[in-house]
């Protein structure tokens, strides 16, 4: 169906119902104007058709670049992959903001969020002489073409995303949802920069997407750049409509203005008029961003605009064929991924698909030699103006190290080891503080509305809430619309997660943290992540960024009091399952561990760094020297606690996290009360990764090293953090590995005491004692009598649990047992 035929939809702030909604017919458009000649649109089609040339080129062919000779099948690739449908309207994008970077002299990088639409920002870089410059190999003539074609989606070669090994991406685009997070990311401390963003249709009804529109509330035009989303509706996903191309234009403007958006539509088929209406539009919005961004500046007041975002609908796979065989193709789903895809099995389609290529002309764009005429290279910016060039797209070129305090400055005085009760998480809350006052354009601190409630607090004496807004005077004392904002907080980890990603990927530095057990909820985007950094590794040109820090407090053994729901430390076994080349794990024990693993972190590079730490006050185990020690080896022997110098121990108690420890110690002190004869090690784990053999992680211990620590022959009992199999697999095939007995997290909870959790899933003191007991074969039977008493004050101290809804004195203020004066 051919729609009407008007020029103008009604401004975008009217509640307009347009009752066509097809992507066919001439340019309807918010923003009236023609803003381009003649001479211009020609220039600007041959360039369009040049880039539709390039991403069939990449979908299609391995030789015969530039189809000098008639289209034969030993010309295509044998496995034909990649995707078409979205490369024609971010093509079509790309180069109608290349003219205003241009004009204005803008500084702006793209985000393509569509899924596999990387041939779309690969003609662009191709066409822009940046692909060449950072690939010699696959230079501006033809030989150079038919590498580039040959590459795409080929063993060797790059992928279908926006993969790493393109020049100015940040955005693979693997999993759907996380462009305009990122974009917004990129933004943020970036006054100059403008980052245009395809949403892709069928990204846009993801969760994360529909939370991330809400991140103009987070912009301030004083201090950062704007996002330009361009929510390319093409009607179909895979194989089934798109939810937000079957709707009215009274819904969208609702929908965008309701999320606080000024939306303006450009729709149509017909292209001349398509590229008068593109044109205007962005030029429009464009000059709605510098009026609002002047308007802050100029006056030091910070607002928060209605910011431009453009609704581009055209058909899917554009310029395509209409029908193939009487089927539908362009404007339907099966213009989605490959077009045409019998074409080495069907004579007949080989010829459409090498006259559809043919028609776009690429013998006068590429001229005989294969590189893109001077006319048309002209309509590109120059250096690193270019989108793909720019060094926000590689952010290690712009990161500069923070300013770090001295962390040793912040220790915790006076440690008695085992006896001092103090709040790690709020001593470090100082360290970070200074951080943030230290590093006012280049660190934040993002969270899912629990900065507060993690004891971080101390923070908002440097940096204020982000909040642009609407706020209450009794608002003041955390949120503002101040320039001192450095702490971003939305009930949506995957908005915080994808801001922090943007803010890291581009130059800057972050720390997010969160809940433990809902961390879950962004599990894919930190995987994906952790791919990207480990294929930067790979990529010579990609310099390295800050690494992603996470601190994950409100653990579960702290999560008694909200009951099963709240009781997951499982994250720690989705990280460890990524390459040990970008990951690491740290559970510091107490408060001077927490801070020298977090300075470690906050200056490290092209890692996920996650931080398990408690946010209660807990018992003090190191002063700031010892700590330093211990987190430099990442695990040793706690002489203090232990009894076993010059002999052979007769089992080894190992602990991994703060609450875990302190069982595992209370556990210690029982045994060396009741069974004074015993003599006991005393190990704690700080660097999850030391438990895996030096041959699999950089990190790991060699098995001497493991036996000088945990012995080869003696019961090892170890109180884990997490659940219990974990360590099994870091520790697959250690020498001694059938002496190794893990007690964790085994789901097993409810609105508990501390110490009835534990005991729910054997973590609590009396259960590790008493499994000691069970692993010492020199005992025989002779401790069976301490067993049983054991035994007897682990139910007395869960019946007076129930009883009173709390744990004993007892228990609660237990402290480690000074060794008896002589």
């Amino acid at each position: 169906m051919v729609a009407p035929a008007a020029q103008e939809i009604e401004p975008a702030a009217k509640d307009v119902e347009v009752k066509s909604i097809s992507p066919y017919g001439v340019a309807r458009s918010t923003v009236s104007g023609k803003p381009l000649d003649a001479e211009e649109i020609r220039k600007y089609e041959a360039w369009f058709k040049a880039s539709m040339y390039l991403c069939l080129g990449m979908l299609y062919l391995r030789e015969n670049p530039l189809l000098k000779e008639p289209l034969k099948v030993e010309h295509l690739k044998a496995r034909l992959l990649g995707h078409w449908g979205s490369d024609a309207g971010q093509a079509f994008t790309w180069m109608h903001f290349n003219r205003l970077i241009k004009k204005y002299d803008l500084n702006a990088l793209f985000v393509s969020g569509p899924g596999h639409g990387a041939p779309a920002v690969l003609s662009q870089s191709y066409l822009e002489g940046v692909y060449s410059e950072v690939y010699p190999d696959m230079a501006e003539n033809e030989e150079g073409m038919r590498r580039f074609f040959k590459q795409f989606s080929f063993p060797g070669g790059v992928g279908s995303h926006a993969t790493p090994e393109t020049p100015g991406s940040i955005h693979e685009g693997g999993e759907l949802g996380y462009s305009i997070s990122h974009a917004f990311g990129t933004v943020f401390d970036n006054p100059s920069l403008i980052t245009l963003t395809m949403v892709g249709d069928g990204e846009a009804e993801t969760g994360p997407l529909a939370t991330s529109w809400h991140s103009t509330k987070f912009l301030n035009p004083m201090t950062d750049g704007a996002v330009l989303p361009v929510l390319h509706l093409n009607g179909y996903k895979i194989n089934n409509p798109t939810i937000l191309a079957r709707i009215s234009h009274a819904e969208l403007t609702a929908l965008f203005v309701g999320y606080g958006w000024t939306p303006y539509f450009v729709e149509g088929s017909d292209m001349e008029s398509m590229h008068q209406a593109m044109a205007a539009t962005l030029e429009h919005c464009v000059l709605e961003i510098k009026k609002c961004q002047k308007q802050a500046r100029d006056s030091k007041k910070a607002f928060r605009p209605r910011w431009p975002m453009i609704v581009l609908r055209s058909p899917k796979g554009w310029t395509g064929p209409r029908k193939i065989d009487s089927k539908l193709l362009e404007g339907f789903w099966r213009a989605h991924q490959i077009p045409i895809p019998d074409v080495a099995s069907n004579p007949a389609h080989l010829k459409i698909l090498e006259d559809w290529m043919k028609g776009y002309n690429a013998d006068e764009a590429f001229g005989k030699d294969g590189k893109l005429i001077p006319e048309l290279k002209a309509l590109a910016p120059t250096g690193n103006a270019r989108m793909s060039a720019n060094p926000v797209g590689n952010g290690g070129l712009l990161r500069k190290p923070l300013d770090m305090p001295d962390f040793r400055k912040y220790a915790l005085p006076n440690i008695e080891p085992g006896i001092s009760n103090l709040g790690s998480m709020v001593n470090m809350a100082k360290f970070l503080r200074d951080i943030v006052a230290k590093n006012m354009t280049n660190f934040r601190v993002f969270g899912p509305d629990e900065t507060e409630s993690n004891k971080l607090g101390e923070i908002y004496k440097a940096g204020k809430k982000v909040w642009m807004g609407e706020y209450f005077e009794e608002d003041s004392d955390g949120g503002n619309l101040a320039m001192e904002g450095r702490v971003m907080e939305m009930l949506s980890e995957h908005t915080c997660e994808g801001w922090m990603e943007g803010y890291v990927l581009s130059g800057r530095h972050g720390l997010l943290n969160s809940y433990e057990p809902f961390i879950h909820i962004i599990d894919s985007m930190v995987n994906q992540h952790c791919k990207w950094i480990e294929k930067c590794n790979e990529v010579e040109w990609r310099v390295k960024v800050a690494s992603l820090n996470i601190l994950l407090t409100a653990t579960v053994w702290r999560q008694d009091h909200n009951g099963f729901t709240h009781q997951d430390p499982g994250f720690l076994d989705v990280v460890a399952n990524k390459s040990p080349e970008v990951v690491r794990i740290y559970l510091p024990p107490d408060g001077n561990t927490l801070l020298s693993v977090t300075d470690h972190c906050l200056r490290s590079t092209n890692y996920v760094n996650v931080i398990v730490a408690d946010k209660q006050d807990h018992i003090q185990y190191l002063n700031m020297e010892e700590a330093i020690e211990h987190c430099t080896k990442g695990v040793g022997i706690w002489d203090w606690a232990s009894n076993d110098q010059g002999e052979d121990p007769d089992v080894v108690m190992a602990s991994c996290g703060d609450v875990p420890t302190h069982e595992a110690l209370a556990a210690t002190g029982l045994l060396r009360e009741l069974l004074p004869q015993l003599k006991i090690r005393f190990v704690n784990v700080i660097d999850l990764f030391k438990l895996i053999s030096s041959v699999d992680h950089p990190h790991g211990m060699s098995d001497k090293e493991w036996c000088s620590v945990f012995t080869q022959d003696r019961p090892i009992i170890f109180n884990f953090h997490s659940y219990p199999w974990l360590i099994h697999r870091l520790t697959y095939k250690r020498p001694g590995q059938l002496n190794l007995h893990v007690r964790g997290y085994k789901e097993k909870g409810n609105i508990d005491t501390p110490l009835e959790l534990a005991i729910r899933n054997q973590t609590d003191r009396f259960s590790l004692a008493m499994d000691a007991i069970d692993r010492i074969p020199t005992l025989h039977n002779k401790a069976s009598g301490v067993r049983e008493k054991l035994l007897n004050m682990q139910i007395a101290a869960k019946t007076q649990a129930y009883e009173n809804g709390i744990d004993p004195a007892y228990i609660t203020a237990w402290r480690w047992p000074h060794p008896p004066k002589e």
